[in-house]
């Protein structure tokens, strides 16, 4: 109880704090570039594709919210899996979160350095996947509430790149501003919906998903607000705003150009405008997109980082990762390694420049998933259950797993499903190798469970 207080007392966080954090977590390069994969395979239809990954987060939120809203702790979604299904899963768990977010950290870094060379074509990808890397670094150093001043800032400006293009959209389908390409146009037939059958709407899924990435951040967040119970409110405010503004920002840039010009060097809202004469346009919203990549990563080494001193409290990680310093009270050693994965990513990008992108987002799509769909689970087997809740939970674990299969449909995406796999296997050896205890799950008093 004491530590409750302690925690308690801690918080400083409101509601709406809370949810513009969430939009730094959330709205990245996965939905500035990343979307133009999904484009390129579903056309049209990645309005579609969108939707139904917003509808598969936010059952994901809720379920992540009432379980906070019942027992609030610092580790979130890992503990509620060990106290759901016992040690080896709790473990897994939260392994499982920190290698996605090392991914999305690579695939964000790589996103900003394709970006980067808008301006700079002979620059090597690594000089600035280096360059972004000491400048997020930077940025966790200043501790928690250095990091929270610096997201909220940013998060203002990644949405307010959003509607100059929505507005500058709005503009150009209402023949406001002169272009040379194509009318403005609307699927009229299910054909132009789905330019590539199926197939190709099936497998851009994950991509929609992907881009919806960083909810978590509302449960491993909960802790610094002033108001535990203000959680649900802060996730809500934060699906509804982001999912309006993907939608609409989306469908204005598939109705102004072919799904066919879109590819995943450019952001799919820079190729909708480039036929419209506005000089302006590419590098201002380029620039707000490094800033939007940048403030994701940032996040996802702030969140690897909490998390594994958070593992380490709950012996999932050896003990030296909890150690902090004085400066900030900041887990070093937890750092260190989260600096190390940043270090592999810079290889990775001075090595392989081709298709790492599309690669890494995938594989980090599919971990995100996985995760999710163990939230689901806990939520599940701790909350009594009613035949609503019930049906969110197929309803959401059907669409993860739709998502996941759909792309070894997609030749191009299959090597990130390998990587993905690799991830997984890998994590299953780790958690049998050091958790051999049996299956023993725990009932905690903030649970309702029969």
């Amino acid at each position: 109880m004491a530590k409750q207080k302690k925690l308690k007392a801690k918080g400083g966080l409101a509601w709406w704090q809370l949810s513009l954090l969430g939009i730094g977590c959330t709205i990245g390069t996965g939905y500035f570039l990343g979307s133009s994969i999904g484009i390129s395979l579903a056309g049209p239809a990645i309005v579609v594709s969108f939707l139904l990954a917003a509808i598969g987060t936010y059952l994901v939120f809720i379920a992540l919210a009432q379980m906070t809203a019942n027992d609030p702790q610092e580790g979130s979604f890992s503990v509620y899996a060990e106290n759901a299904f016992g040690e080896k899963l709790g473990f897994a768990s939260g392994w499982n979160y920190w290698m996605s977010n090392i991914l999305i950290i690579g695939s964000q870094l790589t996103a900003l350095s394709i970006l980067s060379q808008f301006w700079f074509e002979s620059t090597p990808l690594w000089v600035f996947a280096a360059l972004y890397s000491s400048l997020a670094i930077f940025v966790v150093i200043l501790g928690t509430k250095g990091f929270d001043s610096v997201e909220n800032v940013l998060s203002v400006i990644k949405v307010a790149a959003i509607f100059m293009f929505v507005v500058l959209g709005i503009l150009a389908v209402f023949h406001l501003i002169s272009h040379s390409g194509q009318e403005p146009t609307l699927p009229s037939n299910l054909k132009e919906w789905f330019p590539r059958g199926f197939s190709g709407f099936w497998g851009s899924l994950i991509y929609a998903f992907y881009a919806f990435g960083g909810i978590e951040v509302i449960g491993l967040m909960a802790m610094q607000l002033k108001k535990k119970e203000d959680a649900p409110k802060a996730g809500k405010v934060l699906l509804i705003g982001v999912t309006v503004l993907y939608t609409l920002s989306l469908g204005i840039a598939v109705s102004l150009v072919s799904y066919t010009a879109f590819n995943d060097s450019e952001s799919p809202f820079v190729t909708a405008m480039s036929a419209y004469g506005l000089a302006f346009f590419p590098h201002v919203f380029n620039g707000a997109i490094i800033v939007a990549g940048f403030s994701a990563m940032t996040a996802s080494l702030f969140g690897v980082t909490t998390l594994l001193a958070q593992l380490a409290k709950r012996k999932h990680a050896p003990s030296i990762f909890q150690k902090r310093v004085s400066f900030h009270d900041l887990p070093f050693f937890s750092l260190l390694l989260a600096i190390c994965g940043l270090i592999l990513a810079v290889v990775a990008a001075l090595l392989l420049p081709g298709r790492l992108f599309e690669y890494i987002t995938t594989a980090a799509g599919i971990l995100i998933l996985v995760n999710w769909m163990v939230i689901l689970l806990s939520n599940w087997r701790l909350l009594n259950p009613t035949l609503w809740r019930i049906c969110g939970h197929i309803l959401g674990f059907s669409l993860m797993l739709f998502a996941i299969t759909g792309i070894a449909v997609e030749e191009t995406g299959r090597p990130g499903l390998y990587v993905s796999l690799a991830f997984l296997l890998l994590i299953i050896v780790m958690t049998f190798i050091v958790k051999k205890k049996r299956y023993k799950p725990k009932v905690w008093n903030g649970y309702t469970r029969k």
